[in-house]
């Protein structure tokens, strides 16, 4: 069967059972849309910058646990690399094709030519090019098997824009389903190390569980609370695994770390003789700058995570695990029923804790500077009203701090994205997006926190989101700065007026009205719950504004930001 570059990649799409593709036009790539109307029914979702394009199809495959395809032309090549850096990072699955002009025409200087390879190489498993048709059902095949294979992560793939046009015969259409959805594969950690993990945590006095975002992508919720409840050993977990079990559930310690661990799940990881880290690599945030276990020559470390990279990296480490998660732990609750059956632990319920600590917060009352709304009473009417299929994104600094904190996910799952794999600013709208396309079948309230800082790096796609028809709403937490470098600068390196941290104000409700939202503004705390149930409620694109401190005015759940506000006698939540 004879057909150009572009029937086969839309037909190898097809088969992989891709149903969305992010991405913005461009020249170099005319050639494959003329295709893609008349033969393919994917759906392209047009966002107003590739960058964007990138963040909401690293939240898409989140969401779905299919890797997503994402494209660009050659001159925008460069706007993609924040969401592939994410990606890679937090292990998302990104199949991401950058159109080109011809092969060596760069070395004439032609328009928009640059190394694509050489630019993505160090930020995606594999980068490689397409240079003749024949080969495209090959490397496609391949490209998803590197992407959901291991640790998942993006590929990239060069298309010079005579691939689309250029044809050749095929014989070798056919995708390998397993690799539609990652995991792929499952292997297990060695089964004799897993007995001796089953051992040391038996033997340990205050043992516990630390999982992060390895748990979510293995989609091990349920073996991990089937383990939990049958060791009694708490679990906390990081920003990005928050949701991993439910966060009501008695054995659930919440979010541990550096953003938006609280108090008393910090100081329980802290004391415990036995840290499980499960789908983790340690990061800073998680493990507050590798200080929160303290001396670790103190503690007994347990690493299990599908990355070998990953394992004993920062720790020292008793037992090193290397393996898919659930499919360990399954491995591992069948042996505890095989060889412990009559096991009987002593029950663990951490509720009153958990609900001591977060009635303390919601009930502390601290002054707010004035025309300034509480944001912790924000995110404890969301709680109260969000619905469980609700998908919350959250930027980096405050606009996630404190849902990172407060909201309680009482269903398992990734129902909470964040990008708190590389940090960088803009994140929370387009993951929006993403999201909201991943979910769209059971038309899920999507709910977007911002701040303005981040906001004005993607007003540009409130088009897309009003385009787009779906329930999403933006919260924009409004401080006027860039509240986070601020609060770094004033709390940590004691100057008393940042350089280059304040903008001016915009009034963002016009803003958002000009792209067909329904906008709303929270001045009371009184207003808080109805205005949010109205925006939820609404099937479309709404945008609620709410003015809150900076992060220097009311310190939020930092551990090292606390220790500072303590010193300086300034009012702080933890």
């Amino acid at each position: 069967m004879k057909l150009n570059g572009a029937q086969v990649i839309l037909r190898m799409l097809e088969l992989h059972g891709v149903e969305h593709v992010f991405g913005l036009p461009g020249e170099t790539t005319i050639g494959w849309y003329k295709h893609w109307r008349e033969e393919s029914n994917i759906k392209y979702v047009l966002t107003r910058d590739e960058r964007t394009a990138s963040y909401a199809a690293e939240a898409y495959a989140k969401v779905t646990g299919k890797p997503c395809v994402l494209e660009a032309p050659s001159p925008g090549v460069t706007h993609c690399t924040p969401g592939i850096t994410e990606a890679y990072l937090s292990s998302v699955p990104i199949i991401y094709f950058s159109s080109d002009i011809p092969i060596n025409q760069d070395k004439k200087h032609g328009l928009t030519g640059i190394d694509q390879t050489a630019l993505y190489e160090s930020i995606s498993k594999e980068s490689f090019v397409l240079t003749n048709v024949k080969d495209i059902p090959f490397l496609l095949r391949r490209a998803f098997r590197v992407a959901t294979s291991g640790r998942p992560a993006p590929v990239h793939i060069r298309v010079p824009i005579n691939i689309f046009h250029d044809e050749a015969e095929i014989d070798d259409l056919y995708a390998e389903e397993e690799y539609s959805s990652y995991p792929a594969h499952r292997p297990v950690a060695d089964h004799k190390k897993i007995r001796e993990t089953i051992k040391l945590l038996l033997e340990a006095t205050n043992p516990v569980i630390v999982c992060g975002q390895g748990g979510l992508i293995s989609k091990a919720s349920e073996e991990l609370l089937e383990l939990a409840e049958l060791l009694q050993i708490p679990v906390g977990t990081t920003t990005p695994g928050k949701g991993t079990i439910p966060e009501n559930h008695p054995l659930a310690l919440r979010v541990i770390g550096a953003r938006g661990g609280m108090e008393y799940s910090n100081n329980y990881v802290s004391s415990a003789d036995t840290v499980f880290f499960i789908g983790t690599n340690t990061d800073s945030c998680s493990t507050d700058a590798w200080k929160l276990y303290g001396d670790p020559k103190s503690k007994t470390f347990i690493h299990l995570d599908i990355a070998e990279a990953h394992v004993g990296n920062n720790f020292p480490t008793k037992i090193s695990l290397v393996g898919d998660a659930r499919a360990s732990l399954e491995y591992m609750i069948e042996i505890i029923k095989s060889d412990y059956p009559k096991l009987e632990r002593t029950k663990i319920d951490l509720n009153p804790i958990k609900k001591a600590a977060l009635d303390a917060v919601f009930n502390s009352n601290i002054k707010m500077p004035e025309g300034v709304t509480n944001p912790v009473k924000l995110s404890q009417a969301l709680d109260k009203i969000m619905p469980d299929n609700a998908i919350i994104t959250a930027e980096p600094g405050v606009s996630a701090i404190y849902p990172s904190a407060l909201l309680t996910f009482n269903k398992p799952g990734r129902r909470y994205l964040t990008n708190y794999s590389m940090g960088a600013l803009g994140y929370s709208v387009p993951a929006a997006i993403g999201a909201s396309y991943a979910s769209e079948k059971e038309n899920a309230p999507i709910i977007s926190f911002t701040g303005d800082g981040s906001f004005g790096f993607v007003i540009g796609d409130m088009e897309t989101i009003k385009r787009s028809e779906k329930n999403v709403t933006v919260i924009l937490t409004r401080n006027d700065t860039f509240g986070w470098i601020r609060g770094e600068a004033i709390l940590l390196d004691d100057v008393d007026e940042p350089m280059t941290t304040e903008f001016g104000p915009v009034d963002y409700g016009k803003v958002a009205e000009g792209f067909g939202f329904e906008v709303d503004r929270i001045t009371t705390e009184d207003e808080i719950e109805e205005i949010l149930q109205k925006a939820i409620n609404h099937q479309g694109a709404s945008f609620i504004e709410i003015i809150v401190p900076s992060q220097d005015k009311i310190v939020p759940f930092v551990p090292v930001w606390v220790a500072a506000a303590k010193a300086k006698n300034i009012p702080y939540f933890y």
